[in-house]
């Protein structure tokens, strides 16, 4: 009998530990902090898996933090009228991601290169100085993680 007692209480701790346990997904527990992440895109011809893999991520770890910043021959998926091959309209899958917090930023270094303005930008896309120097900004004062797709 004393053994059946012993397995019992045995059983009884594991079961109390794994309960009072952390979990693995710290993101999601209310008390965590949200990861933050910077995806860098400088290939407009990543943008359809780079949405998706944002749109991928907040579904897998909800409340992440993200900021997607293009520069270079990134930018043109951020642009007014922009479509993806198969004629959808990125600025569609932006808000709808934007909603769900994404932040969205262009380099305006690029832009004045190519002799473009705000007014080229599609909502929600906001102009910032510098991509490059935004998203150095974002990990080293902000404490995003950096992710190129």
């Amino acid at each position: 009998m004393g053994s059946k007692v012993a397995k019992l209480l045995t059983a009884g701790m594991a079961l109390f530990s794994m309960l009072l346990a952390p979990s693995g997904h710290a993101a999601s527990t209310p008390d965590a902090t949200p990861i933050k992440v910077v995806y860098h895109i400088d290939d407009t011809t990543r943008a359809s898996a780079l949405l998706q893999n944002v749109a991928n991520q907040l579904r897998a770890v909800p409340g992440t933090k993200i900021a997607v910043v293009a520069h270079g021959k990134g930018i043109d998926f951020m642009l007014n009228n922009a479509q993806d091959a198969n004629g959808n309209p990125y600025n569609v899958m932006m808000e709808t991601l934007a909603q769900q917090g994404v932040d969205f930023k262009i380099c305006n270094n690029t832009l004045k290169g190519r002799h473009l303005t705000a007014a080229d930008v599609a909502y929600p896309v906001v102009v910032v100085p510098s991509g490059v120097a935004e998203i150095a900004r974002l990990q080293a004062q902000e404490g995003y993680v950096y992710v190129k797709p």
